[in-house]
């Protein structure tokens, strides 16, 4: 089986309250509760019958290193072992594995060179073999690290992941965006994070219908609004948000302007059809009437006596 690397193709919420998580994704995002047959205690977020995601109890050992709730990303590896093994001779850090899941695949989480966590995975079978955005599922991942050239030299070497594009965002920085080997889809960026910020870290963003509208829903079930919904840098019309569920893990929403309906094509005249010609026919003339004169009328007498007129009085 061929494994395409580099691709993200699992997401888990690692939470302190796995069944309060699950009703506010419910009700925030959409998704439905799935069980997972292998492992009942494992349970999945899907979108039309499809897993998206996994809910997770946070480990007891990562609380007490002062690990908070937070979304991890899985990214294919062709070998687990192989690449853990790279990525701690660039300065990663392992935190788990690598184990077998029965039917499933083989993992290992990581921390690379500046602190952000991720896991690499190989699936026991690659079905994603597509990169479109699907509603529901995730559609950009977005690094906020410390020093964003050096993490894009570790993770383009460990990857393969390709420079597609970036832009200036002026005292911000950098904005620097990559895709799979062979891609044709961008799949995220990575740049410096603001004071603000306080650690590095991978944020994925749900592809959703409406941004703001879901960013409203957010709040209203016990979640905040970190930033926006704004607009999408450029001409796209895209717009996200930054939020945050009830137990503090961090997650963002992507939404794809509606693509405007192109007008009806104008309706085409009707063809002419060529005029016949006729002979010319010679015009008859009219057949001449014989005009009857009015009998000329004798005028009339009048009636009793003249009337004299009175001379006109002199002044």
């Amino acid at each position: 089986m061929t494994v395409s690397p580099g691709r993200f193709v699992w997401h888990e919420v690692m939470t302190t309250d796995p069944d309060a998580a699950i009703a506010f994704y419910e009700k925030a995002i959409g998704w439905r509760l799935m069980p997972w047959d292998v492992d009942p205690k494992y349970r999945m977020l899907a979108w039309n019958n499809v897993p998206m995601a996994g809910v997770m109890l946070l480990p007891e050992e990562a609380r007490l290193m002062g690990a908070p709730p937070h979304w991890m990303t899985y990214i294919t590896v062709r070998d687990v072992d192989a690449s853990m093994a790279q990525a701690m001779g660039m300065g990663a850090r392992t935190y788990f594995g690598p184990m077998d899941v029965p039917t499933v695949g083989r993992l290992a989480v990581l921390a690379d060179p500046q602190g952000a966590t991720f896991a690499v995975f190989r699936p026991e079978n690659d079905g994603h073999v597509s990169d479109d955005m699907v509603v529901g599922d995730f559609s950009w991942h977005e690094l906020a690290a410390d020093d964003w050239k050096a993490a894009w030299e570790f993770y383009r070497a460990l990857f393969g992941w390709e420079h597609d594009g970036d832009f200036d965002m002026g005292p911000m920085g950098t904005y620097w965006m990559f895709r799979r080997a062979g891609g044709s889809r961008t799949l995220g960026g990575m740049y410096n994070r603001p004071p603000e910020v306080p650690a590095t870290h991978w944020l994925p963003y749900v592809h959703v219908a409406h941004a703001d509208a879901t960013a409203a829903a957010v709040g209203r079930h016990g979640g905040r609004v970190l930033n926006g919904p704004m607009a999408v840098p450029g001409p796209s019309g895209d717009r996200v948000a930054q939020l945050m569920d009830p137990q503090g893990a961090v997650f963002a929403v992507h939404s794809v302007a509606p693509v405007a309906a192109a007008p009806p094509p104008a309706p085409k005249p009707a063809p002419r059809r060529p005029a016949t010609k006729r002979k010319p026919t010679a015009a008859k003339p009219a057949a001449k009437r014989p005009v009857k004169k009015a009998p000329a009328r004798k005028a009339a007498k009048p009636k009793g006596r003249p009337v004299k007129k009175k001379p006109a009085k002199k002044r």
